[in-house]
């Protein structure tokens, strides 16, 4: 067992030792960029003991926002090579490079805490005040750009859009986008054990997509109509519903009105009378569902999970989920397993097809605590925190040794273990 005071002290080394002047890269070589909701999560974690560092996080984070309201999934701050793709295979115009994809949007819900936790009210109305509009127009972008039809269901374009890279909820919409035809070299591999990332298979259709953008040059209406992987996601319907109310308080606290605003708030609403498409009464789960075929992926991920802490589940439904998340947390060593130990496609190690991830854990916890499952909350808690006493601060960790995986030294994981209970 480690020193708690170590640890802290070792977590806010690793922020330290990956600030690169304003933005945290999540570790260095792996990722040597910003990346969206790792940057988000990493603003708490700055947010214990130093808040206008967690605060210029976010605003330049906010840097690369793209006209359309759109923030992007990773902003290219500065020309790195140890990285595949980098801003060359993506493609964007702009003064700053980023990738043409978004990433689940819990940022709104990050600066409602940083609001609500911080000690400088004079600095947190400054920037409420630029950043509320920005954060507005993000949300709106995914029901403009993602939700045309006006369904309250949100659609993802890119496994990587949804955090969860090669999850098995997106194997089988996967399988339907061709491979790249041209050679490439991935440097994931050059940093991180094989066995712990995804196939080559995925990385090539991976890569397919990202043409695609580029070919439809940009255009939404283009893309939604003819992206071959199109997918409503659990995990970001979820996290974007929790955002829009998030927000609408945090704006509504601070006198803020618009239009724009009122328009959240119906999306709020449709999304509720939504939801229930997604239920799946067989597993007692709400579950992704492929956006072309209009079929659900019945595959068990803590993306599924999400449900609860976007308060999207009725009392019944989520008293349905607290079982199923009792038998999860009670089928491997560590818990959360980020696919059900019990699932054919599930492998301890293997980035998000069974590994552990603090921040999902934190934010799953979050949701059984607004239910009433208190002890379910606090089991994950301390098993998030029993792996950092054993491993440390890991990208992810092995569900079934506790071992830790992916990057060391990484960013969200120390932050978060900060804010949640360090």
């Amino acid at each position: 067992m480690h020193d708690k005071s170590a640890l802290v002290d070792e977590a806010k080394s690793i922020l330290q030792t990956n600030d690169m002047g304003g933005y945290t890269v999540p570790t260095h070589d792996l990722y040597p960029f910003q990346w969206n909701w790792d940057a988000a999560i990493t603003a708490l974690g700055w947010m214990t003991f130093d808040q206008p560092r967690a605060w210029q996080e976010i605003e330049l984070l906010l840097k690369g926002q793209w006209e359309n309201g759109m923030i992007p999934h990773i902003v290219f701050h500065k020309e790195v090579d140890s990285y595949f793709p980098g801003a060359d295979v993506w493609g964007t115009d702009g003064n700053l490079k980023t990738t043409s994809i978004s990433q689940p949007p819990v940022l709104a819900s990050v600066v409602k805490i940083l609001a609500e936790k911080s000690d400088d009210q004079n600095l947190t109305k400054s920037k409420l005040t630029s950043m509320l509009p920005k954060l507005i127009e993000s949300h709106l972008w995914w029901y403009r750009d993602r939700d045309p039809k006006n369904s309250g269901l949100v659609v993802s374009y890119h496994p990587w859009e949804s955090g969860m890279d090669n999850s098995p909820a997106w194997d089988e919409a996967l399988a339907v986008v061709p491979p790249v035809d041209w050679h490439y070299i991935r440097r994931d591999t050059h940093h991180v054990d094989s066995m712990q990332r995804p196939h080559q298979a995925e990385y090539d259709r991976y890569l397919y997509l990202v043409d695609f953008f580029k070919q439809q040059n940009f255009d939404a209406d283009k893309i939604f109509d003819s992206c071959p992987y199109k997918m409503n996601d659990i995990g970001i319907i979820s996290i974007l519903h929790k955002a829009n109310k998030d927000l609408v308080a945090l704006c509504e606290a601070n006198d803020y009105n618009s239009d724009e605003l009122s328009l959240l708030k119906d999306k709020i609403i449709l999304t509720e009378s939504a939801i229930s498409e997604l239920w799946h009464p067989e597993s007692s789960s709400f579950l992704s569902k492929n956006a072309i075929t209009g079929k659900l992926c019945t595959e068990l991920t803590t993306g599924t999970l999400m449900a609860l802490y976007g308060e999207l589940a009725t009392a019944s439904q989520a008293k349905k989920i607290g079982l199923l998340l009792k038998n999860w947390l009670d089928s491997s060593q560590y818990s959360i397993a980020s696919t059900h130990p019990e699932n054919s496609k599930f492998e301890a190690q293997r980035y998000w097809r069974g590994p552990v991830w603090l921040h999902i854990n934190w934010l799953i916890a979050q949701g059984a605590e607004q239910y009433g499952m208190d002890e379910l909350s606090e089991q994950i808690k301390q098993s998030s925190s029993v792996l950092i006493n054993k491993a440390g601060f890991y990208e992810y960790f092995n569900c079934d040794t506790g071992e830790g995986c992916g990057g060391d030294q990484f960013s969200w994981t120390a932050a978060i273990a900060m804010y949640w209970f360090l």
